[in-house]
């Protein structure tokens, strides 16, 4: 046979008639523009500065129209000092100049308005959707073995609630402070009127910073456990949606209540203790500023009274000190979602610092034209680095292009954990599997899994079509290629009676259909692909056996020609394969034919008994399952016979 090719990686997307192109789409979204820096020395914020500077141009405009109208608000008391004295005092100038002055003021004041909050939302937004996509980007980069361990809930919390607070911060919080860097401006003015009168006012603000600092602190680790209890409550809400089934069938919803009840009073608790430093602080920071307008009315009015201070002064002063409490009333509100956005930077960085173990090798090169030569050479497996058992220990095994193997063994002799290596979901701990004569770990994780197909024994749909699903793995298949994937896995009949055939919905998790009729769904998604290696992980173990045999027939024309790994515990399905490998104590103890493991290994005749006594009672099941959700008929009662016949042979002698 022809070998294969093999060609280096290339930087970029792959171009026109090169040898590889991967089946599945191209994103088109626009990518962010930034990342967050991979430096963990730095402080939180300045890790996440450069998505920041990826929007610079309209968050310095939204800062600085937000500056221009504050400024513009600030002229409005001193025009209204010079309004008293002038006009109405010493009626020199005409009051209408003032006012059409005020007037002028609010309008300009109001376009910096709308342009300041337009862009700011907007910055918002863009910071929002780059941080969403980095997470994103980087959890679908991450390995499986990252996966065992991190709950879901916690993902979806940190990809949502705490990418808020880390984006409500970085955008509103540089707000904020322009709107606080008016007290500056209003203390220039402030000085101009009566400089020991300016002094008195700000008399309360270094109590202010003091009271800031004990906040922060104070809120700090608060804000982390509300953060983390959050996605603890997102954890049970998730892991009860999708496992309602089996909540339901044990009519444990109080327990799962009281599970939630647990965990949403612990996230009160977070809450309650942060209003309470809220309310200790707050008003505090708050209302300080309030005694240094005290100090003014008892100091500014004694200088009115004795000539030293004009009726105009004294009311452009009160102005300006009321225009500072909306700033110092942010304060507080700056420094509480300073501290929640610090804690859920911390727990995005987590997720953003940690490196998947399976990568591609900066040398990796693609595999085309691949013949499906497979080999396992002494691979030895556990799950955990630091496990002491093994789940795969020596294990060795060829498969030649174009063969059929069955892979046969108790409950945990390692048979999927063979499927998951072959596809690099997992690195052999020892030894090395090769596909036609290269290292898997030598070859992109893209072009692998292009050429390598596998069929799960529980098989995910998505909440979208029936077509859709077929489809996955290549969106762009016409119809006609749909149903001819279908039909060789036989679930073109069933989709026909459907109420919208192949464009009929099904629900989250493909759980409108049967099990048998999600697996073949799941057959006919690998069948369209066409990789010439395909893993089939008991994927027929829902399936009764008159549909099975259609299918049979139709997976024989299918895996011709093609190497194909059948995981299995039907006798059904073995007659499939052209070898059968017994594996047990996690390494190989049989290999050869059906024939010849029944005659002359009894651990393999003891494995298919057992396997067979638990396929009688799922064939009627399932035969149940598929009549009620208007399948290809009922099964006949003979369809089972030749199963049993060949089952009564197993253990009556030991011999087919």
């Amino acid at each position: 046979m022809k070998a294969p090719r093999l060609r280096p990686r290339p930087a970029g997307p792959p171009e026109e008639g090169t040898d590889f192109v991967p089946i599945t789409e191209v994103a088109h979204n626009e990518a962010p523009r930034a990342t967050i820096d991979p430096d963990k020395s730095l402080t939180w914020l300045r890790r996440v500065m450069p998505i920041m500077g990826a929007h610079k141009g309209i968050f310095i405009t939204s800062l600085v129209a937000s500056f221009v109208g504050l400024v513009l608000q600030v002229l409005v008391p001193n025009l209204l000092n010079h309004a008293i004295t002038n006009s109405i005092q010493s009626h020199t100038v005409p009051l209408s100049h003032y006012v059409w002055l005020i007037v002028g003021i609010g309008l300009v004041g109001g376009i910096a308005g709308y342009i300041s909050r337009l862009f700011l939302f907007e910055t918002a937004y863009d910071i929002e959707y780059d941080l969403r996509n980095i997470i994103y980007e980087h959890l679908t980069k991450m390995s499986f073995s990252f996966y065992d361990r991190v709950q879901s809930g916690q993902l979806i919390s940190r990809a949502n609630s705490d990418i808020r607070s880390v984006q409500m911060y970085m955008t509103f919080a540089p707000s904020i402070l322009v709107q606080c860097s008016i007290a500056v401006v209003a203390f220039g003015f402030m000085l101009s009127i009566d400089v020991p009168l300016a002094f008195i006012a700000m008399a309360t603000m270094p109590f202010v910073y003091l009271a800031g600092v004990k906040m922060r602190k104070s809120m700090f680790p608060v804000s982390w456990m509300i953060q983390s209890r959050l996605a603890d409550v997102a954890t049970i809400v998730d892991e009860n949606v999708n496992g309602v089934r089996v909540v339901k069938s044990f009519a444990a919803e109080q327990q799962q209540l009281r599970a939630l009840s647990g965990a949403a009073d612990k996230l009160r608790w977070s809450y309650i203790k942060d209003a309470d430093l809220r309310a200790r602080f707050s008003p505090l920071v708050q209302n300080l500023p309030q005694v240094g307008l005290a100090l003014v009315l008892l100091f500014g009015g004694y200088m009115v009274i004795h000539g030293g201070l004009s009726i105009g002064d004294i009311l452009a002063f009160n102005a300006y000190l009321l225009m500072l409490q909306a700033p110092f009333m942010m304060l507080g509100m700056l420094i509480m979602m300073g501290q929640r956005a610090a804690a859920s930077a911390d727990r995005i960085y987590e997720i953003i610092d940690e490196q998947p173990t399976v990568t591609d090798a900066p040398d990796a090169i693609d595999l085309v034209d691949s013949r499906g030569d497979v080999r396992f050479n002494h691979v030895d497996f556990a799950y955990s680095a630091d496990a002491e058992q093994l789940v795969l220990a020596d294990f060795d095994l060829h498969i030649a292009p174009g063969e059929t193997v069955a892979l046969v063994g108790r409950t945990g002799a390692g048979k999927s954990t063979v499927a998951r290596l072959l596809t690099r979901f997992y690195d052999v701990k020892h030894g090395s599997v090769q596909i036609d004569g290269h290292d898997v770990r030598d070859v992109t994780q893209d072009s692998l899994r292009a050429n390598v197909g596998v069929v799960l024994d529980e098989p995910f749909l998505f909440s979208a079509s029936v077509r859709d699903n077929i489809a996955y793995g290549r969106p762009a298949a016409t119809l006609a290629e749909v149903e001819a994937a279908a039909k060789a896995a036989g679930a073109h009949e069933f989709i026909m009676h459907l109420a919208d055939g192949y464009d009929t919905v099904v629900g989250e998790r493909g759980y409108t259909l049967s099990g048998g009729q999600r697996q073949r769904i799941a057959i006919a998604r690998t069948l369209l692909v066409n990789p010439p290696i395909m893993v089939l992980d008991d994927a027929t173990s829902a399936i009764d056996v008159q549909v099975e045999q259609r299918i049979h027939a139709g997976l024989r024309v299918q895996m011709e020609g093609r190497t194909t790994l059948i995981i299995a515990h039907r006798l059904s399905t073995i007659s499939l394969a052209d070898r059968v490998v017994l594996l047990d104590q996690h390494k190989i103890v049989a290999d050869g034919t059906h024939a010849e493991l029944l005659e002359t290994t009894p651990l393999y005749a003891e494995v298919l008994a057992q396997a067979g006594e638990f396929e009688q009672e799922a064939d009627a099941e399932d035969a149940a399952e598929d009549s009620a959700q208007v399948d290809d008929g009922p099964p006949d009662e003979s369809d089972g016979q030749p199963l049993r016949d060949l089952l009564d042979s197993v253990r009556g002698g030991g011999r087919s």
